[in-house]
């Protein structure tokens, strides 16, 4: 992997303590790293130790729009709940850290500082002291290279294999990229020989009708998208097999492989559709994750929600695709002046053109470059 140049040299500037030189160097490329989680990690500390805390939320904040629950972003938004006083959130952002590793040092020296200060009034005193820095998420490091990995192996090689005089004929061999590993413990949905000679069902009412060759080579293909992880494709397949006449036990397996499905972020999401593309049927996208561009009207905020109408396509103002109700379960800033990304599940409601009428969005995350999302220094 080669090494990118300006993400090299503000990580290394963060690492000699020159926070602003990385911050004024990082801001200029906002549009080059529109989706780089590390430009934004690295932005994120250099704020955070800076003493810039409403820069490091405001990137805090997009870091975790693209890898949702990356324990050090987890924390370093925790620590800015502590320093708001606002304890409850910052111990349950602990809490989902030690939910995926429950040794995980630092969160757990965070609850522990928590116990400890018990009164607020304490944990105040404890921060004005300047002591918050310590849970704060560490600084980035420089990656290395493979270059630099594969001239360490071949030294350790060569310093093993040099006493006894072997050669290392292991160097001439080419290297090949990396082919990531296909999902295993699919198994039990394998479909068995009575599934493919049984694969339809006859009598009632359905809104695709397959053969069974169509049913069998369905399924197979939206396995095979599982396989190699693109799920949200798979799940359109798995769509068209339940809402067809393919046999119930093939249902049945279409519904175990879509419990595989694991929730994207904004730099996981393999297979983007269109919101054109959903309308045409949007039986086929039912709880399919999508990524759709516009602008926010009509919002809505409650304590825990946050509700607002997706103008899709009207990010450029030019043209309006349509309107799509979006909710959130939590609440967040929205920017009605300005464009948006939102990264949501598709539910069908019930209009007055009957059921799967109306396409809504159960939000996860939204982008917004413009956003603001926190005023203090």
């Amino acid at each position: 992997m080669k090494l990118d140049p300006i993400l090299t040299k503000a990580t290394r500037a963060v690492q000699k303590g020159r926070y602003a030189d990385a911050i004024h160097l990082l801001e200029s490329e906002a549009v080059r790293y529109h989706d780089s989680f590390r430009y934004f990690y690295i932005l994120a500390t250099s704020c955070l130790y800076a003493g810039d805390f409403g820069g490091a939320y405001t990137y805090l904040k997009r870091a975790r729009e693209i890898k949702m629950r990356d324990p050090y972003t987890l924390i370093g938004i925790a620590a800015l709940h502590l320093r708001r006083g606002e304890t409850d959130r910052a111990i349950a952002l602990y809490l989902e850290v030690l939910e995926q590793d429950p040794h995980h040092r630092l969160a757990k020296r965070a609850l522990s500082v928590v116990r400890k200060s018990g009164a607020p009034e304490a944990l105040s005193a404890w921060i004005e002291e300047g002591r918050l820095p310590s849970l704060f998420p560490p600084l980035p490091k420089l990656p290395t290279s493979v270059g630099t990995k594969i001239l360490r192996i071949a030294a350790v090689g060569a310093l093993a294999l040099g006493c006894t005089g072997v050669v290392l004929e292991l160097l001439r061999v080419p290297l090949l990229p990396r082919r990531p590993v296909a999902r295993t413990g699919l198994e039990a949905t394998a479909l068995e020989s009575r599934d493919r000679t049984q694969a339809v069902q006859t009598g009632g009412a359905y809104r695709y009708i397959l053969t069974q060759n169509q049913v069998v080579s369905t399924y197979e293909r939206a396995r095979a998208l599982f396989i190699d992880y693109r799920d949200e494709a798979a799940k359109v397949e798995l769509n068209r097999i339940l809402e067809s006449n393919a046999s119930e036990p093939i249902k049945n397996k279409a519904r175990l492989l879509l419990s595989y499905a694991t929730v994207p972020g904004f730099d996981t999401l393999k297979d983007k559709f269109a919101y054109v593309d959903v309308l045409k049927d949007p039986f086929l996208y039912r709880d399919v994750h999508v990524i759709w561009k516009g602008m926010a009207a009509n919002l809505r905020g409650g304590q825990n929600t946050t509700d607002f109408d997706l103008l899709v396509g009207y990010d450029t103002r030019n043209a309006l695709e349509g309107i799509v109700p979006v909710h959130f379960n939590f609440a967040m800033d929205v920017n009605v002046e300005q464009p948006l990304e939102v990264l949501g599940r598709i539910v069908l409601g019930t209009g007055k053109d009957g059921p799967g009428a109306i396409i809504r969005l159960e939000g996860l995350a939204v982008h917004q470059a413009a956003l603001s999302l926190g005023a203090e220094k």
